[in-house]
């Protein structure tokens, strides 16, 4: 499912990554790569310098300091080709509520330039590949939760990406729902081999998604690896995600995290439900 026009084997790239507010650094010193069909997952609280790094590396946001490249192309140089070539699902709600699931997708696939002519076939795909194309003539303010978020991914992907980005893709859904979204990014891996960033705070979730991980405390990356492999370096049997962070952050993941991450993870919930 990878765009023809994106470099062979490029994804993502990351060289001493840094953003500042200011006197604050939010993210500083970041490094990674994600290679072929992985999940890549960012673990850590809310406030660790997740969602920053994600925003740098679909252009939302510009490094203060570091490099990157993106389908192989440079963050700085080309940010209109890494834009072309990723797919980005944000936390907060971007699908339109007021129109079917059908009618979201064809306006994505307008947005990304596909020809009048194929935006039927790609935008039909999408949906049958999350799973949606029994409810495409629905009106999405009828969706449940875990049908909104696959939707969302549906128009990231309606365009064939190198990389998709998904922001705490499960955020604000109930079990059963985070369940259903993680089975199709476990198919749309299988099938379609799309690299896939992730970031979340949810130990299970990265446990069950990610063939890697990098663990973020207070914008930095203080550990990456499978996480088996992390586990492994505990030396310690049954060890668990949480402990591995504990072991290297010297804490454990708080999920409530601030008033204002508190109350954006209830808006997200609440218009999910």
């Amino acid at each position: 499912m990878r765009s023809s026009e994106a470099p062979p084997g490029a994804v993502v790239e990351a060289r001493g990554l840094t953003r500042e507010f200011g006197s604050f650094t939010a993210v500083d010193q970041v490094g990674f790569e994600v290679t072929g069909d992985q999940v890549f997952g960012l673990l850590g609280p809310n406030g660790a310098g997740k969602t920053t790094t994600i925003k740098m590396l679909t252009t939302l946001l510009r490094p203060s300091r570091g490099r990157a490249r993106v389908a192989g192309f440079d963050l700085e140089e080309a940010p209109a080709e890494v834009r072309r070539h990723i797919g980005y699902v944000p936390q907060l709600i971007s699908a339109d509520a007021q129109v079917t699931g059908y009618e979201n997708l064809w306006v994505s696939a307008g947005l990304y330039s596909i020809p009048r002519a194929r935006r039927r076939e790609r935008v039909t795909e999408a949906l049958a590949l999350l799973g949606l194309g029994g409810v495409a003539d629905q009106l999405v303010k009828n969706y449940s939760g875990g049908m909104i978020r696959r939707l969302e991914i549906a128009q990231a992907l309606v365009h064939r990406p190198s990389v998709l980005f998904l922001d705490e893709p499960t955020v604000g859904l109930d079990p059963v729902a985070r369940e259903a979204v993680w089975e199709q990014i476990d198919r749309l891996k299988r099938t379609y081999g799309t690299a896939i960033v992730l970031t979340t705070h949810y130990m299970e979730e990265a446990d069950r998604l990610c063939d890697r991980i990098g663990i973020l405390h207070r914008g930095q990356l203080v550990a990456v690896g499978a996480p088996a492999e992390l586990k492994a370096q505990l030396g310690k049997e049954n060890a668990t995600l949480q402990e591995v962070f504990v072991h290297y952050a010297g804490e454990e993941v708080e999920l409530g995290g601030s008033y204002r991450d508190a109350g954006r993870t209830r808006r997200v919930a609440a218009r999910l439900e």
